[in-house]
């Protein structure tokens, strides 16, 4: 669409050209398409006939009423046009991808849950998962042929293979027989599982270039295979994604303050690797085209390095389209090119159109072309060139993805800029000198290991960037995950991308926004607020048991507002007090050891007004009563419930949780709640070095199970089973070691709770006593050194 004459005048005026919004138009549509598609597969077309329908309509209206402004609604309903066709183009490219994995005779044979012998090649790295049956790999895995049921027959189609650990050991392109039993897979894109998969036998190893690929990853772990853990894992996860051995610390410090793309192929990656690799090129004399050719050799053995998957060619495409944005005319260029790379994105691969990498790429990217420049040139009055545009690209990036991230984790992270820019500077070097140390190591370890060391440093100062940003205070605010809360988040960072520009060009009102976000960070907010309400909960609080009366309610910190929740009281007030408190408004989980009603009656208040992800139960459904509470709360809020997995051990936030009990298949029970407190769910959480035991209303036949299945137990903190009644295993309970005891009692109770022999013999073995009944809510905290102190509400 050609501009008006009025843009015309506007442009010789202002002297700025009007951005073109004719390819970031086109991009969206064949975005939307793609969601469209994914979400009703050719049910999506009858959309496009809706608005087709609609354009024709106008079409013929502004035929039929000529004037002045008919050629540029003309324009308009050309690009409108064209916009339909492309939407239609990803529609049809992904339900004729979709069609041709339904019409796979590995679906109809997973629907069958068929043993099936496949031969085919390994198109994924392996991953190893902790099962219900012990540790397992997943790797993806293109066939080529199926044998099954007597048939052979030549196909193709992706299946996820999960199965024995023996599948570690198979490299990206080898080509493999496996052997296991089909099942039926969500993603509309993978043609089936192949579930309890044996170890597979070798066929023909990988070609050259995915040998050569591996053999420099191996090389880049092994070159700072000397370093601490923690630089171990990030090196190879910033050189080329691998990030395989980062620890789960780690990864969540990287969460709360913004910087997980550091641990993700990003264009980052790209422009760092190929920029040093022209540098080194410029410095040895080669010049012109044959720096085309070796930026191109470049980028093609990156992509080899860091594999071929979508999320690889999403990063190398966004981070050129980055690159425009602060050349000539880069708001205009930045958005044709953006607007390019999405629809040519989606149309190459659908699936990327649902994935929240790549909205948040495209996003980010977004951001930096709209906003970056003016917010650089805002800065550039008051501060130097390039530490403008340096503040400028991470905030233009991080308001632009603000809304997405809240969506995903159910927070706002409020140091995510300064950490990006702390840690900005050291991200080049370790990138470059990891890929050194690795390319390097392939003929000269101990020089390898001198790079290692160097990177090694070098990401040192990122982790404890990230380490130190995560334990502020306020380093992230919690925030609604509903439709409502992110549309009023968009809303704001609208505002504020419009008012912000303007708003930083004078340095008094730059400095004052950045003392006012240091004040917030440090949590000086929070910390006059809780002394305001007599300074609870206590900072650093890891577990805490509420003061419900009789009945358990625990809350465990997993990150900044939120927390695992484990039994939810007798009362819905009281546990909804409790939180509310605590400031949780995130609940990753809920678990409910069974369903006696001091232990669920109160989940209608763990639900109400909080991001619930999802609520675990024991097998034992019994009794009825408390069962079908928890199903109809948990259907009213839309959370689903699924049991308990025994013998499994997840990372979830800032915990890592293992179901220690029951070991037993779902089941009705008698049906009076008889047999329940022995069904009661155990957990062992880790959090900030601390291990804590809790037991439901276990009693000694349950104890014992616990005792034979877990083997010896040692733990910081017990809550003490069944609200300390007598009826325990005194034995057990002692040989744990706790540190500290928690009882959580209604105040003068009927039942004797707790019994004052439990309390005294763990006394006598060392544990501190805490009970509900007298010092209301209780606290335990991390004292960041491995060690411990509690904080009681009265």
């Amino acid at each position: 669409m050609p501009p008006t004459s009025t843009t015309s005048a506007e442009t010789r005026r202002t002297g700025r050209t009007a951005p073109d919004l004719r390819m970031p138009v086109l991009g969206t549509a064949a975005w939307l398409g793609g969601i469209a598609a994914q979400r009703f597969d050719a049910g999506a077309y009858l959309g496009l006939l809706v608005l087709a329908g609609a354009l024709a309509v106008l079409a013929v209206a502004v035929r039929s009423r000529p004037g002045p402004s008919a050629p540029s609604a003309g324009g308009a309903l050309r690009l409108a046009g064209a916009a339909l066709l492309i939407a239609g183009a990803a529609v049809t490219g992904t339900v004729l991808r979709h069609d041709a994995v339904r019409g796979s005779p590995l679906r109809d044979l997973a629907s069958e849950r068929a043993t099936v012998d496949l031969v085919g090649t390994a198109v994924s790295d392996p991953r190893l998962i902790e099962g219900r049956s012990g540790p397992q790999v997943v790797v993806r895995f293109r066939v080529r042929e199926l044998t099954a049921r007597g048939h052979h027959l030549r196909t193709g189609g992706v299946v996820v293979v999960i199965g024995d650990p023996a599948w570690g050991r198979i490299a990206l392109g080898e080509r493999v027989l496996a052997e296991g039993r089909l099942a039926v897979a969500e993603d509309p894109a993978t043609a089936a599982l192949l579930v309890g998969a044996r170890a597979p036998v070798r066929i023909r190893g990988p070609d050259p270039w995915w040998r050569a690929s591996a053999a420099v990853r191996a090389s880049i772990r092994r070159s700072v295979a000397h370093r601490p853990p923690d630089q171990a894992g990030l090196v190879p996860a910033l050189v080329d994604g691998d990030d395989a051995g980062l620890p789960a610390e780690v990864e969540q410090d990287f969460r709360t303050t913004g910087l997980t793309h550091l641990t993700a192929v990003s264009g980052t990656n790209l422009t760092l690797v190929v920029g040093s690799l022209l540098l080194l090129a410029r410095a040895v004399g080669v010049r012109r085209r044959w720096l085309t050719l070796v930026g191109l050799a470049g980028i093609v053995g990156f992509v080899l390095l860091a594999r071929t998957e979508p999320s690889v060619l999403r990063a190398a495409v966004m981070g050129t389209v980055g690159l425009f944005a602060f050349g000539p005319d880069g708001r205009r260029r930045g958005l044709r090119a953006l607007g390019v790379a999405v629809a040519g994105l989606v149309l190459v691969q659908p699936g990327l159109a649902v994935a929240a990498g790549f909205a948040l790429s495209v996003l980010a990217t977004a951001g930096i072309v709209l906003l970056g420049p003016p917010l650089a040139q805002a800065l550039a009055r008051w501060l130097p060139r390039g530490l403008a545009e340096a503040v400028a690209v991470p905030t233009a990036a991080q308001l632009a993805c603000t809304p997405v991230i809240a969506g995903l984790s159910g927070e706002v992270s409020l140091v995510a800029i300064g950490a990006n820019l702390l840690a900005g500077p050291a991200v080049a070097p370790a990138t470059v000198l990891g890929l050194a140390g690795g390319l390097v190591g392939l003929v000269w370890p101990w020089a390898a290991r001198l790079c290692g060391t160097l990177a090694g440093w070098s990401v040192g100062w990122i982790i404890a960037v990230a380490e130190q940003g995560a334990d502020l205070p306020g380093a992230a605010v919690g925030w609604g995950s509903g439709g409502l809360a992110i549309g009023g988040l968009a809303l704001i960072c609208v505002a504020v991308a419009v008012g912000l520009p303007r708003l930083l060009r004078s340095r008094t009102a730059g400095v004052l926004l950045a003392v006012l976000l240091l004040l917030v960070v440090l949590g000086v907010p929070g910390r006059l607020w809780s002394s305001m309400r007599g300074g609870w909960p206590p900072p650093g609080w890891v577990l805490v048991a509420c003061d419900v009366g009789q009945g358990d309610a625990l809350a465990v910190s997993v990150g900044p507002r939120a927390a695992i929740v484990v039994d939810a009281g007798p009362d819905p007030r009281a546990v909804d007090d409790c939180l509310d408190t605590l400031g949780v408004e995130r609940v990753p989980l809920v678990v409910l050891t069974h369903f006696h009603a001091d232990h669920v009656d109160g989940l209608t208040g763990v639900l109400d007004g909080r991001r619930v992800d999802g609520v675990e139960t024991t097998g034992l459904a019994d009794p009825p009563g408390g069962v079908g509470l928890v199903r109809r709360a948990a259907a009213e809020a839309g959370v689903p419930v699924a049991t308990a997995p025994y013998g499994t051990t997840r990372r979830i936030g800032a915990a890592l949780v293992q179901v220690l009990h029951p070991d037993l298949p779902a089941a009705a029970g008698p049906g009076d709640g008889s047999t329940a407190n022995d069904a009661s769910v155990v957990l062992l959480l880790e959090v900030s070095s601390l291990r804590l035991l809790l037991t439901g209303d276990l009693e000694p036949p349950g104890q014992a199970e616990v005792a034979a299945l877990a083997g010896r137990l040692e733990v910081d903190v017990l809550k003490v089973p069944h609200h300390g009644s007598a009826h325990q295993d005194l034995d057990w309970l002692v040989g744990l070691g706790s540190e500290v005891a928690l009882i959580s009692v209604g105040a003068d109770n009927d039942y004797g709770h707790p019994a004052s022999a439990v309390v005294r013999a763990l006394e006598d073995a060392g544990s501190r006593v805490l009970r509900t009944d007298r010092d209301g809510d209780l606290a335990v905290v991390a004292d960041g050194a491995g060690g411990l102190r509690t904080r009681t509400r009265r």
